[in-house]
């Protein structure tokens, strides 16, 4: 919100100011609440990217978490400074980001698997350069909300395949934090006039930011879930410190993994026959030089 106090950073050139009066705590700092309220996101996001590497889900998963970490890091640079450059290092990500959920939760029905990712990167390319050229600062929120949209479908049907309570909690705890987190940010945009001249400014924005981290945190977990569902890894809900939910995968290997192994070690055993003769002797040299 402009005060007219000179910065660091120098005059506000982003297409939007949020409902919090310009360097209040800090010269270096525009958006003080704005801005530190995306350190929780970037802890849950690190929280989910270390229990994806160590459960060794596919790369996917971490790049989810990754994203989510980069999103928030933007987030801090742009209400940080209220610059275009570092506004654009924020947006752009959220589309990028909702990119790579519609890929997750549409791509096993994609009839042309290989298609669908070259055509999301093609999208979100061009959307970051139209979006570096371009100011639609409307447009650009009609449009992410039109993305978050389209994944909803998907997330429900999701949830009604899914029996185990802990994990339908999760896409619970995913549409109340998208709920109460999309409430909190109209009633910042909408009615910043009023809430400028109470006593308390309940900071909207600040807490779309943490509640939208939880979403994403939840979100990720859920699809991680139901991905080891679906390969038959006997997925199970855990709790990190009581209170941080994570999948914990209690088979590394499902029908369809052991029985791909088996054959390839098959087809080996094979190969090695017929390469080194019928010979007893040749037959076990022959396996301990293929599986060396």
């Amino acid at each position: 919100m402009e005060d007219g106090i000179s910065s660091f950073w120098g005059p506000v050139t982003s297409t939007h100011e949020w409902c919090e009066p310009n360097y209040v705590h800090s010269s270096y700092i525009a958006e003080f609440f704005n801005t530190i309220s995306n350190v929780p996101c970037t802890i849950l996001a690190l929280i989910g990217l270390v229990n994806s590497l160590r459960q060794r889900f596919e790369k996917r998963f971490s790049v989810f978490h990754l994203s989510n970490m980069i999103l928030a890091i933007g987030s801090m640079l742009y209400h940080a400074t209220l610059q275009r450059l570092q506004q654009q290092g924020d947006e752009t990500p959220m589309v990028w980001e909702m990119l790579l959920y519609i890929y997750i939760l549409y791509s096993p029905d994609w009839h042309y698997r290989s298609t669908m990712p070259t055509f999301l990167f093609l999208y979100g390319t061009v959307f970051a350069i139209a979006h570096s050229q371009l100011r639609f600062d409307i447009g650009f929120k009609v449009h992410y909300a039109l993305l978050c949209l389209l994944c909803i479908p998907r997330m429900y049907k999701y949830y009604i395949h899914t029996e185990d309570k802990s994990a339908k909690r999760l896409a619970k705890l995913y549409v109340a934090t998208l709920l109460f987190g999309s409430l909190c940010w109209l009633i910042d945009s909408l009615f910043c006039k009023s809430i400028s001249h109470w006593y308390f400014n309940p900071h909207g924005h600040a807490l779309w930011h943490v509640l939208m981290g939880f979403n994403s945190y939840f979100a990720n977990a859920f699809l991680m879930y139901c991905h080891a569902q679906q390969r038959e890894w006997d997925p199970k809900i855990k709790h990190f410190l009581g209170f941080f939910p994570y999948v914990k995968k209690l088979k590394t290997k499902g029908p369809v993994e052991l029985s791909a192994q088996q054959n390839g070690a098959s087809q080996v055993l094979v190969f090695c026959f017929l390469a080194n003769g019928s010979g007893h002797d040749s037959f076990i040299f022959s396996f301990e030089e293929c599986v060396m």
